[in-house]
Order: structure tokens, then sequence, then C-alpha cells
């Protein structure tokens, strides 16, 4: 199962959900609630939520587990690789990787490309509650910065839509707030085999985020292991060089029996 982050639709995991077919697994990408299932619907923002915080999403994910037959396989990306990291710890996968991931509750760097990135929602506080657009600037530094300009813009045009606000908001208060929706199980003991991603070049999570997750996980006795990309920002699961990434995510399940 597949789960996107911010500012990106369900489609963008085509090519992805395309080689793990290939590889003999089941895949499917499900929306965020209230999203629509077509970029360009999504991009009317006739339909869809911006109340959508960390918590919902998260259950909305858990219930469509729940009509399957067997726990999934989770991978996420941005916040994405947030959701399935709580996911993992309910016990509702069985093993997850988690792409350049949201932070979770205790992760303490902040990065001011980070910070940056996040202002796109935080300058207003009524996006706490609405659909919040990236333009094309902004795609540039928080995606696509370690890219040709030409495809950070050709990704833009192709898979960028308005999402939720209300996420960057609970991130960026999670360490302030005893019962914040960006809080993981990292403790859990019967949980699945971990893969924590990080591009060097990210600027929306830079790779201390990223290190600052796994520390959250060293009394943790099931697998969690880390690979960074140095070269690649926060484009790495749409850009030129996804399937490096798909091929690291697929030989990570392959060496854990799954």
């Amino acid at each position: 199962m597949f789960v996107h982050g911010l500012w990106l639709h369900s489609t963008s995991w085509k090519v992805w959900i395309d080689l793990f077919a290939e590889a003999g697994y089941a895949p499917l990408a499900p929306e965020w609630p209230g999203i629509p299932s077509s970029i360009r619907e999504a991009r009317t923002g006739a339909a869809g939520s911006g109340k959508a915080g960390v918590t919902a999403v998260t259950e909305h994910f858990a219930r469509i587990i729940a009509d399957l037959p067997v726990p999934p396989i989770l991978i996420g990306h941005s916040f994405g690789g947030l959701i399935v990291q709580k996911l993992l710890g309910a016990g509702h996968g069985a093993a997850a990787v988690a792409i350049d991931p949201a932070p979770m509750k205790r992760v303490l760097a902040l990065p001011p490309s980070a910070l940056k990135v996040a202002s796109i929602a935080l300058r207003n506080p009524l996006n706490f509650s609405r659909l919040v657009g990236i333009s094309r600037e902004e795609f540039r530094y928080g995606f696509g910065n370690a890219l040709p300009e030409e495809e950070s813009a050709a990704l833009f045009e192709a898979w960028t839509i308005p999402t939720p606000g209300r996420p960057l908001f609970e991130a960026a208060t999670a360490n302030l707030s005893p019962s914040s929706a960006t809080a993981v199980a990292t403790a859990n003991p019967d949980r699945g085999p971990l893969l924590l991603v990080s591009g060097g070049r990210d600027r929306t999570v830079p790779p201390a985020m990223v290190h600052g997750a796994r520390k959250r996980y060293r009394s943790s006795p099931p697998v969690t292991e880390l690979v960074e990309f140095p070269d690649r920002g926060h484009s790495l699961v749409i850009d030129h060089g996804w399937r490096e990434v798909a091929e690291a995510a697929l030989a990570f399940l392959k060496r854990h029996g799954l």
C-alpha cells in the first residue's frame, strides 16, 4: 500500500505500482480522505477538505487495511512516510518503507529549509482548515532543487494538487502537545521491519530529520534500517531516479522475506 504526502496525488505512484506488480506484489495506492481520484478534479478544489489531519488520514488508511486479507507492506513518502510509521507501530502493517518522512513527535531537528517549506501553510493561521496549494517556485525549492529546472517544472505540472494544511500545523506544534497526532509507537516490540530513506539534498525533510527519526527507534528490538541517497531531493519518488529508490525498497523487503 502506497501513501503519498502533501501536494502530490496518489496517481504519482503509478510507476512504483507497475514495478511492484512485476515483482509479484498486489499494490494499491488509495487517496487521502476527501481528495478526488483524478488530478483534474483535485485541482478544482470543488471536493476535498482542508480539515483532514494526521489522525484522520491514518484512521482512513487503517479502515482500508482492515478490509484487506492480510496486513500490507506500507510505503509512504513525506507525510505518507510518517503515516506508514504510525500504522506500522499500531500493528496495521507487515513492514514499512518511510521515504523522506515528515517528522514525528520528539524529532527536534528543525533545519531552516524545512521551516521555509512548512511556511507555505503556516504563514496564514486560516490554512489550518483549508486546502493549500504549492506554486511552481515553491515546488522547485522544496521538491525539485536537485533536478534540472525543466524536470522540476514538468513534475509540478504533472502531479501537484492542493492538500490539507493541517498536518503541517500538527508537525510544527508536535513537541508542544502532550497528545500530538504525529506521535509514533516506536517502542512496539511486535512491529514489522522498517526502512527509513533519506535524500541528502532534501530541503523539505533534510537528513537531520530522518536521522532523528532513526534515533527514536534505537531501543526498539525489531529491524530498523536507514539508507541515504546523497544527491537526491524531496522529489526522489517521482523524478528520473525513482527506480533506484524503488529497487532499494524491494531489496530491503527481499532481505527480510517479504
